[in-house]
Formats: structure tokens, C-alpha cells, sequence
């Protein structure tokens, strides 16, 4: 894109924004978005509906189980995990592991990999808790907000609750790689999708502008490169399915490039749960465990969220069970 040339269309548009759409209208052009409300409150709010994690059987996955455990735990005390499958061993706290030192902690991976007959080679981790970054309840006004900006702009609005939920869930603080507001955008980018950043101004503080560049981010980039990734696969997919957005996902946070260099690993035949799974498991250029663990991230706040208003149980009942989706629809 170039910035010289669109930007300022960009930014009369962004200006002039406004969120018209009703809740009727809403479920018209989306029906995935429904209306709920938090446990002891009257305030019903917009949440993109995330039946497909229980239908594909997601849940009960030992990496959706260490990721929830990791959302709720203060960071003075972590898990010591298989990294190849999030098996976790146990629990101790943050200044235990420290004391250890590195030949000590080395020498309780070797113990753990003897007693749960593993290869010397496995990897054997400890993860902080991080109940102080995660913060899926402070975040439902933030999603309550941008889902209708999405939809009006005519982008999945699973992406705005996913990425709100991980990126900076109820905050707008700045990553040290230099990405900003609650959408994380790194300047370059933000510009490149019309938001003015410079020494006096930084639109991606502005929620509604930093969503508004977000979604066309997707709708431009992350979107297009998926779907053509998989077209030159010759790979079925549907928009909607939970694994087709979790493929964007991982473009959004690691780039189309280090993506597609997975998948030349992968090679995959078809599409699927089972894709995503295998990039969990995936290294290929910049594409490492940052990378391959971000849909995990993400799947496993949306099953916080879902606790939150407490529509674990309901959700269950409907999705008895577990099934992959079928990849065969036209696109």
C-alpha cells in the first residue's frame, strides 16, 4: 500500500466513523454475534460465539488446560511443562525455580524425563503465571465496543474479541518491540492503515481508530494472504471456521511470510483443525514458540471468557461431541 496515496482517505474515513448498526441489524449481518451478559449484571454486551472450540473438541487439549491454569496464576509461581504438549508435571513457585540456578533446574528436567520416560531431547519448561496480564473480564467493554466497528467494516468480529483478549486485554500499554494501543499496532503499520503516529500524535491510543486500522489490517492483509496460501494449496476452507481463523490469527502475530514458511514445512493435503495443531508443533524462520503457541494463547482466553459469563456449562450441553469440521465447503 501506499501511504502517500491512501492515507489521507483513510483518515477522513476513520474521522467520520460511527457506530449505527442495532443489536437487530447486528444478528442480521452476523449471526455468530450474540448478546450476553456477565453473571449479576443487567448490562448485555455483544460476544462473538465460540461453540466451534467445544465441537472440535479443543477444551479438554492439555494446552488449552496449561494456558487457562497460566491466565490465573500470579506470577510468583509458574508450571513446569512438556513443551511439546503443555503436559504439566507441577507447580512451584517463581523463587523455588530461580534458586535452583541452571545446573539445578537442569538436573530436575533430566529427573522429570526419567520418570516420565521421555527423550533427553525433550523439552522441559517453566512458565510463570500471568494473572496479571490476562484480565478477560476487564476486557468485555473493550470487545463490547469493537465488535460493531468490525462488522460495519465488514471483518469477522471473532478477530476483535481474539486479539483484544491477548494482545492487551484491559490495557493500552506499549510492547517492547514498539506496537501500541489495545490492537498492539506497530507504527509502520498503523500509518500503512491510515492512523497518524508521529512525535506529537499516536492514534493508536484512540480505541476506535486503533480498532477501525485493525480491521482493515485483516481485511487487507491477513486475510487475503491466508486465503491465498491455501488457494495455491489447493486447500478447502470456510471463512467462518474456527480453524481458517486461527490461520489469520497466526498471520496477524507472526507475518504472512514466516506463515507461509511453515506450511512449505508442513505441506499440508488439507485444511483443518489438524493444520493448526501441526503448527503448533512447527519451526520455520522467525515462525517459533511465541509463534506456534499464539492460537493456543488465543483459544484459551476465549475459554476464560467464556467462564467469565458463565456460558462454560450451556456450551457443553450442546457440544457433547467433539467433531472436526468438515473442510469441503466451496470457496
Amino acid at each position: 500500500m501506499r501511504k502517500g496515496f491512501f492515507a489521507p482517505f483513510f483518515v477522513i474515513l476513520i474521522c467520520s466513523l460511527q457506530i449505527s448498526l442495532s443489536a437487530q441489524e447486528m444478528t442480521l449481518v452476523r449471526p455468530d454475534v450474540i448478546r450476553v451478559n456477565v453473571m449479576n449484571d443487567t448490562i448485555f454486551r455483544y460476544m462473538v460465539n465460540t461453540n466451534q472450540i467445544y465441537e472440535c473438541g479443543l477444551d479438554t487439549l492439555p494446552q488449552m488446560k496449561f494456558w487457562r491454569k497460566i491466565m490465573r496464576m500470579s506470577p510468583d509461581t509458574g508450571l513446569v511443562s512438556l513443551a511439546m504438549d503443555r503436559r504439566i508435571f507441577c507447580s512451584m513457585t517463581s523463587v523455588a525455580w530461580d534458586n535452583l540456578g541452571e545446573a539445578g533446574q537442569e538436573n530436575f528436567r533430566d529427573s522429570l524425563r526419567k520418570k516420565n520416560l521421555l527423550n533427553d531431547s525433550a523439552q522441559v519448561l517453566f512458565t510463570k503465571g500471568k494473572n496479571d496480564f490476562y484480565d478477560p473480564k476487564a476486557v468485555i467493554p473493550q470487545i463490547d465496543r469493537a465488535i460493531p466497528i468490525f462488522v460495519q467494516q465488514g471483518v469477522d468480529p471473532f478477530y476483535a474479541q481474539a486479539i483484544l483478549l491477548i494482545e492487551s486485554p484491559g490495557k493500552t500499554e506499549k510492547s517492547g518491540a514498539g506496537a501500541n494501543g489495545a490492537f498492539q499496532l506497530m507504527k509502520s503499520v498503523a500509518i500503512q492503515m491510515g492512523l497518524k503516529v508521529n512525535k506529537t500524535v499516536d492514534e493508536r491510543k484512540d480505541f476506535d481508530k486503533s480498532a477501525w486500522a485493525a480491521s482493515r489490517l485483516l481485511q487487507t492483509v491477513c486475510i487475503p494472504y491466508a486465503k491465498s496460501m491455501l488457494d495455491k494449496r489447493g486447500l478447502c476452507y470456510n471463512e467462518n471456521d474456527l480453524w481458517f481463523r486461527l490461520l489469520v490469527m497466526h498471520v496477524y502475530h507472526a507475518g504472512a511470510g514466516n506463515v507461509e514458511k511453515a506450511l512449505v514445512v508442513i505441506n499440508p493435503t488439507e485444511g483443518g483443525i489438524e493444520l493448526i495443531k501441526t503448527l503448533w508443533h512447527t519451526t520455520a524462520g522467525q515462525f517459533g514458540r511465541s509463534s506456534q503457541t499464539y492460537s493456543q494463547v488465543a483459544v484459551a482466553a476465549l475459554l476464560e471468557l467464556d467462564e467469565v459469563y458463565g456460558r462454560t456449562d450451556e456450551i457443553r450441553k450442546t457440544c457433547l461431541t467433539p467433531q472436526l469440521f468438515e473442510n469441503t465447503t466451496p470457496h
